[in-house]
């Protein structure tokens, strides 16, 4: 991925990504994320709704439209400043999402680009539109994901020294746990 200057940037660029929508996908999101709703999650309780079954949360849509702009327009290295989102219809897990964002500004006298957003399924039919504006990097940012997704600076916590400590943090944490309540009795 190479992440695009100010300089490379025209109104009028525009890029895309589409992804299926999984239910594995929305159970790590809704986990990482706490968002417990069950018409997220609970069949049961999203039949008695008007969706009829569980639906995508509506930031994990939006969340689509930050791959956009973080791995291709702009690219890597770009800061989000701001989003407006209008969620017009469910996503629902088997869809087919295409995120796409383009320019419709620039600003560069201030490093800044306004795109419009829009996420569509697989008929067509907009499911999320919006406003992003957008920092794009000073300096054309080079990034290579790694395997398994994890990037360099990712992956150092993994490196065996990281291990180390960590175990040796662990085991401290486990001493001081048993010899504070041998201490107290």
């Amino acid at each position: 991925m190479i992440g695009k200057t100010i300089a490379e940037l025209r109104e009028g660029d525009h890029a895309a990504l589409t992804r299926i929508v999984g239910d594995e996908a929305i159970a790590g999101f809704v986990d990482a994320v706490g968002d417990y709703n069950p018409v997220h999650s609970d069949p049961a309780y999203a039949a008695t709704t008007i969706f009829k079954s569980p639906i995508a949360p509506g930031i994990f849509t939006a969340g689509l439209i930050s791959a956009v702009i973080g791995t291709v327009l702009p690219g890597p290295g770009t800061i989000y400043l701001s989003q407006t989102l209008k969620f017009v219809k469910p996503v629902f897990a088997g869809d087919a999402i295409t995120a796409r964002v383009e320019i419709v500004e620039v600003i560069r006298e201030r490093n800044r680009i306004r795109l419009r957003t829009v996420c569509v399924n697989q008929r067509g039919e907009e499911v999320l539109s919006g406003e992003a504006w957008v920092m794009p990097s000073r300096t054309s940012v080079v990034y290579e994901r790694r395997r398994g997704g994890l990037s360099t600076m990712a992956a150092w916590p993994l490196s065996p020294w990281a291990v180390a400590a960590q175990t040796m943090a662990v085991w401290s944490a486990l001493a001081t746990t048993a010899f504070g309540s041998a201490w107290r009795r």
